[in-house]
C-alpha cells in the first residue's frame, strides 16, 4: 500500500500534544486511504479456508505454533462497510462459544464450535451512525456495547438470544432485541467490564457532552442489565483510553480488598481506588521514559505485583527505546501502588504498533496491528522483571503485505484477540479481512 500522504499526517500529527482527537485523525486519514485503493471492496477476502502451521507458514500467513481453524470476512459476516474493530467472547451455560465481532456498522455473532468451526449466527447494527470504534465486554449472559458513533450510548444485548438462531443468520433490532439501550453517555471510546462488582466503565466518553467526566471513567451499575444506573464518573486524572478493574489481592496491604483500576491515560499509567463511587481517589499517576501515547495493558499475574503496558505512538514517533520500530512492551512493579516503576520492556523480532494484550497463565496474547497474534512468554517476570527472559512463543500474521520488509508501523491488520475460552481457541479480529479462529499448538 501506497501511504505517503499518511506518513506526512503523522508526522504532523505525532508534533503536537499527544491527544485522542489527533491520532483519530490519523487513523481517520490512513482508513480513508485503504477504502480509495479499495482495501475494503466487495468480494475481496471472502476465500474461506483453513490451514495448519507448517514450516512457518498457514496458507498466505506466517506463523509458528498457531493453526488457522477457520476465517469468516466480515462481507460473510453481513458488514456492509467490510471493516472490523473489536471483539469479545461469551460461553454459555452448557459450554458453547460464541464471539462479539466488532465491525464500523454493529457487531456481527459466530459460534465458535469445538473443533475452531465459525458458524455466522447474526449480527446487531449501530445504534446510530458508522463509527471505526466499536468495543464490546461481557458480564454475565450480556454484551455491553459502546462506540465513537454520536449519540451511540451503551448497547446491553442478551447473548441467550443467540442460543436459539437456527437457519439463516438474524439480524436482530435495535428496538425490540436490546435488554436496555443506556443512553448516559453518548460517544464513547472503549468500555471497561468489572465482573465481580458488576460495573461497566465506559472511558474516552465525549468531554464536550460530559464536561465533569473529562473522559475518564464512567460507571455504570448494570447488576440488573434492563435498568442500568450510573453512580458517576472519574475525572480527576482526565481522560482515560482504557483500563483494567479488579478487587485488589497484592501485596499493597491498605489496598487489599479495595476495588482498583488500572487507567491508561495518554500519557501515564494511572491507578484508582474506586471503591467508594461517590468519592473516588486517584492513587497514583506515573509517566515513563519513551512514553507517546499511553494506550492499553494487563496485570501479568494474579499476584497483582507486576503489569505490562502498551504504548500506540511509541514506535511510530520512535521514542526512547522504541525507536527501533519494534513492538515495545513496558514492564511496571506495581507492589507499591502509589510509587509503581517501570522495571524494564520487552520488543517484538518485528516492526509494528501494538495495541490490546491480555495475559493468561503467563502468556501475554498481543494483538499488534501489522504482526498480528503474538504470544510472548512472560512467566520469568518475577525473576527477572527486565523483561530480558521474556521470549515470543508463537505467532499468526493476518497481514502478509509486509512481511517481506520485517513489518511496517502502520495502523492495518490486527485489532484485537480473545484468548479465553475453555476450549483453547482464540479469536482474532482483523481490520480488513474478518474474524480469525486459531489454536495455540505449542506444549508448555
Amino acid at each position: 500500500m501506497k501511504f505517503a500522504t499518511l506518513a506526512v499526517l503523522v508526522l504532523a500529527s505525532t508534533a503536537m500534544a499527544k491527544e485522542m482527537v489527533e491520532l483519530m485523525t490519523v487513523k481517520t486519514a490512513q482508513r480513508n486511504a485503504q477504502r480509495v485503493e479499495g482495501v475494503f471492496k466487495k468480494g475481496r477476502w471472502n476465500k474461506r479456508t483453513k490451514e495448519k502451521c507448517r514450516n512457518g507458514k498457514a496458507g498466505e500467513y506466517g506463523c509458528e505454533n498457531v493453526d488457522m481453524l477457520d476465517f469468516l470476512s466480515h462481507e460473510a459476516m453481513g458488514s456492509m462497510t467490510r471493516e472490523g474493530n473489536d471483539i469479545w467472547g461469551w460461553t454459555s451455560k452448557d459450554g458453547r462459544e460464541f464471539g462479539a465481532v466488532g465491525q464500523t456498522d454493529g457487531t456481527a455473532f459466530v459460534e465458535v464450535k469445538k473443533n475452531g468451526d465459525l458458524a455466522y449466527l447474526g449480527r446487531l447494527p449501530t445504534q446510530t451512525e458508522t463509527s471505526i470504534w466499536r468495543d464490546m465486554k461481557v458480564i454475565g449472559d450480556h454484551v455491553y456495547i459502546g462506540s465513537e458513533a454520536p449519540g451511540h450510548g451503551l448497547q446491553i444485548f442478551d447473548m441467550k438470544k443467540l442460543l436459539g438462531v437456527k437457519g439463516e443468520p438474524k439480524t436482530f433490532s435495535i428496538q425490540s432485541d436490546l435488554t436496555a439501550w443506556f443512553k448516559g453517555f453518548g460517544s464513547s471510546h472503549n468500555i471497561v467490564a468489572h465482573e465481580a462488582t458488576d460495573m461497566i466503565y465506559a472511558v474516552g466518553t465525549s468531554k464536550k457532552e460530559l464536561p465533569a467526566c473529562a473522559g475518564g471513567l464512567f460507571m455504570v451499575d448494570v447488576s440488573n442489565p434492563a435498568k442500568p444506573t450510573s453512580p458517576g464518573c472519574v475525572g480527576q486524572d482526565g481522560y482515560v483510553h482504557d483500563a483494567q478493574c479488579v478487587i485488589y489481592s497484592g501485596p499493597d496491604a491498605q489496598y487489599k480488598g479495595k476495588e482498583v483500576c488500572f487507567g491508561y491515560n495518554e500519557d501515564t499509567l494511572t491507578i484508582y481506588d474506586v471503591t467508594k463511587k461517590s468519592a473516588p481517589v486517584v492513587i497514583s499517576t506515573t509517566p515513563y521514559a519513551g512514553s507517546a501515547y499511553t494506550h492499553q495493558g494487563w496485570l501479568v499475574s494474579t499476584d497483582m505485583r507486576y503489569l505490562l503496558l502498551d504504548d500506540e505512538l511509541d514506535e511510530v514517533d520512535q521514542t526512547g527505546v522504541a525507536a527501533n520500530n519494534h513492538t515495545t512492551t513496558y514492564i511496571f512493579d506495581i507492589s507499591t501502588l502509589a510509587d509503581p516503576q517501570n522495571t524494564g520492556y520487552y520488543q517484538s523480532p518485528v516492526k509494528s504498533i501494538d495495541h490490546n494484550q491480555y495475559v493468561i497463565n503467563g502468556l501475554s496474547y498481543q494483538a499488534n496491528y501489522g504482526s498480528g497474534l503474538r504470544i510472548v512468554d512472560v512467566s520469568s517476570v518475577s525473576k527477572d522483571p527486565t523483561g530480558k527472559s521474556f521470549k515470543q512463543v508463537g505467532f499468526f500474521d493476518c497481514h502478509p503485505e509486509d512481511d517481506a520488509v520485517g513489518g511496517v508501523v502502520e495502523f492495518v491488520g490486527t485489532w484485537s484477540v480473545y484468548p479465553y475460552f475453555k476450549s483453547g481457541n482464540i479469536l482474532l479480529n482483523s481490520i480488513e479481512r474478518g474474524i480469525y479462529s486459531l489454536k495455540y499448538t505449542a506444549k508448555r
